[in-house]
């Protein structure tokens, strides 16, 4: 045991994974700045591209797992860059729902073909058997982490 009170290496490795998603993180972020597009932007564009319509904030922040005053946040920064838009919900007065705009739509089309790009890159050192351990082993990580 060592003076931390460690012998099996656990913070070593607890210190490569948390770079290792710092330096993916990063990766991805600069593969998608000459979209003018972040990580957060892109999830949000995801959800929009995806939904097939309009929907409610607090819907677009559960699938964002986040809360609703971030998306508030998020959608203004997509409005502002003419991405998304803000439309009133129909069956309730009191709601706004968020809608991808048709420049959203083409700039987070292209810019998720980068990403993939780039995504296959980071993983390229990987054989398909070496990514199905490592996500496994993710996997057992994030179940201790609740």
């Amino acid at each position: 045991m060592n003076k931390t009170g460690c012998c099996d290496g656990s913070k070593a490795v607890l210190f490569a994974l948390l770079h290792a998603g710092q330096a993916v993180e990063e990766r991805l972020e600069r593969t998608l700045e000459p979209w003018g597009l972040s990580m957060a932007k892109m999830g949000a564009l995801h959800h929009l591209a995806t939904a097939g319509g309009p929907i409610p904030l607090g819907q677009l922040a559960d699938r964002l797992s986040c809360v609703k005053s971030n998306v508030t946040q998020l959608v203004d920064r997509l409005e502002a860059d003419g991405l998304a838009r803000r439309v009133p919900d129909p069956n309730d007065r009191r709601s706004v729902l968020a809608v991808i705009t048709d420049d959203g739509r083409a700039r987070f089309d292209s810019a998720a073909a980068a990403q993939e790009q780039a995504e296959r890159e980071i993983l390229a050192g990987l054989g398909p058997e070496e990514r199905a351990t490592f996500d496994s082993l993710l996997n057992k990580v994030l179940a201790g982490t609740g």
